[in-house]
């Protein structure tokens, strides 16, 4: 009984035994398990990369805009500039988007003053001055340091810095600057210096794919990629239609501090001076805009040659022939400029020209629309005569007309030139009632009210401004703008001029010295 009671005892204990170690087996299997599939979760291959023949076209597409923004990077500036500012003019609000980018446009001609109320608060308030900083881009056009930037980046500057792609800060000169077509011309000193070539703007076609670089926002050296939007879009500045339109739209993403930068294609080529936006927010909307340098580079040759341009007008308000009204004109297809005002003692109206001519013919060459042809008189110089094909009445006229100096009634340069600048750098025009009552001129303040001072002039360096009165100039009482132009004019090259001004209520001598080389 007893062996019999033990021989079960080992069989329960072996069973028992048996079963831990089955547990245990089990749980060793699981641990196994879980660590493998812990080890495949980690350790799983990624995706293969695409290979190159099946991406070929957008790595060499990727290589090609590689060499194309190094190309034209070191080319490109980043444009700082110190000017005068009054303190109301700091305070007031902003302009909005589109006129920030094409800065100041002048006085705002009221009815009863020359100058407009906003005007005559600068004298009024009397202000104090402060320096401002602006911040734009430039092209280097030259390897011995010209560079194309826009006027309103470098308008009222007293002060112009350059920052080269190697970081290299330069002291720029301002060459010579045209408001009209927003262009202006400064230079840095230095020999073989990167530059970009000038490219033909007229060959362009919507869809190409351009580059546009600059300064957006103080991030220097930026390029942006986009395509030709539109071409020859008309100047969207209601202040004045004088100014020419026929820019190039993109959508190559341009933001404040782009103004004034390279628009190239894809051989590396200018074909734009990028110059404002359209936007509500202020920033790039998908509409940024440049120059063609259809525009851009006749003015450049004249701002290097002479300092500054004189632009030729006809004097007639011009607009598009459209599909709607070419029937009312006598127009079988919509082409042409259509004049719908003709200015009394302008060039037009000494031609004979009339309300309702259609010009469809300049010099023998086609005219398309209002802005090719309002372009192409711009780039003319005063004094040439030019041959206009106008449909009148269904009949074909040949109408000559000489072209005159745009800007003429507003006053006019004195002095001549000088190093092949204007020589003092500032315009003239009459002491009227109107001008004295808004400047609030004493009585005995008589003599010629200066209407423009020309930035880094010898006016400009004397510290004139516009709206001060010249009373005498060396030592002759002046009475009228004639009188002043005259004694400046006399002035013998390379000497100064003596000033006396009267500025916000008080008299002061000044000295012009004549510009240096």
């Amino acid at each position: 009984m007893q062996k019999w009671i033990e021989r079960c005892k080992a069989v329960t204990t072996r069973r028992a035994l048996a079963a831990v170690l089955a547990v245990a087996a089990v749980g060793s299997v699981a641990t196994l398990n879980f660590t493998k599939s812990a080890k495949a979760a980690v350790a799983a291959p990624a995706a293969a990369a695409l290979d190159d023949n099946s991406v070929g076209a957008l790595l060499t597409l990727d290589r090609a805009m590689e060499t194309l923004a190094a190309r034209v990077t070191p080319a490109v500036v980043n444009v700082t500039v110190a000017s005068k500012s009054d303190a109301q003019q700091a305070g007031a609000e902003g302009m909005p988007d589109m006129q920030q980018f094409f800065g100041p446009d002048g006085p705002n001609m009221g009815p009863n003053s020359p100058f407009g109320g906003q005007f005559g608060r600068q004298f009024h308030m009397q202000p104090q001055n402060r320096m401002e900083h602006g911040l734009g881009s430039g092209v280097i056009i030259s390897p011995d340091g010209y560079i194309v930037t826009n006027n309103h980046v470098i308008d009222g500057a007293a002060d112009i810095r350059v920052t080269m792609s190697n970081r290299e800060v330069l002291p720029a000169k301002l060459v010579g600057a045209d408001p009209l077509t927003d262009l202006a011309v400064i230079k840095v000193n230095g020999s073989n210096l990167p530059s970009v070539p000038w490219g033909n703007s007229t060959s362009l076609r919507p869809g190409q794919t351009v580059l546009a670089f600059g300064n957006p926002y103080g991030y220097r050296f930026t390029v942006t990629r986009g395509i030709i939007s539109a071409l020859n879009r008309p100047n969207p500045d209601p202040s004045d239609r004088r100014k020419p339109g026929e820019f190039i739209q993109t959508d190559a993403a341009i933001n404040p501090g782009n103004s004034g930068g390279a628009l190239v294609d894809a051989r590396g080529e200018l074909i734009g001076i990028n110059t404002f936006l359209i936007s509500s927010s202020g920033s790039f909307s998908g509409m940024g805009f440049a120059i063609p340098t259809q525009i851009v580079e006749p003015t450049v040759e004249t701002l290097i040659h002479d300092g500054k341009v004189t632009h030729a007008f006809i004097g007639i308000q011009i607009s598009d022939v459209t599909p709607d009204n070419a029937k009312f004109f006598h127009m079988n297809k919509a082409q042409g400029a259509v004049i719908s005002e003709v200015e009394p003692d302008a060039p037009g109206a000494k031609a004979g020209l009339r309300t309702g001519d259609v010009i469809t013919e300049l010099d023998g060459k086609p005219v398309n629309d209002a802005g090719q042809l309002q372009m192409t008189v711009g780039q003319k110089r005063p004094g040439e005569t030019i041959h206009l094909q106008v449909t009148r009445d269904s009949k074909t006229e040949n109408i000559p007309v000489k072209l005159e100096a745009l800007g003429g009634p507003k006053g006019s340069e004195v002095g001549g030139t000088e190093h092949g600048k204007a020589r003092w750098g500032l315009s003239l025009g009459e002491l009227t009632p109107e001008a004295r009552n808004e400047l609030q001129a004493r009585g005995p303040v008589h003599g010629a009210l200066v209407e423009d001072v020309q930035p880094g002039s010898p006016a400009d360096n004397a510290g004139l401004q516009r709206g001060d009165i010249i009373m005498e100039v060396n030592r002759q009482p002046a009475k009228s703008a004639s009188d002043v132009a005259q004694v400046l004019s006399n002035v013998p090259k390379g000497q100064d001029a003596l000033v006396l001004v009267w500025s916000q209520g008080g008299s002061t001598f000044r000295v012009l010295h004549p510009a240096q080389g």
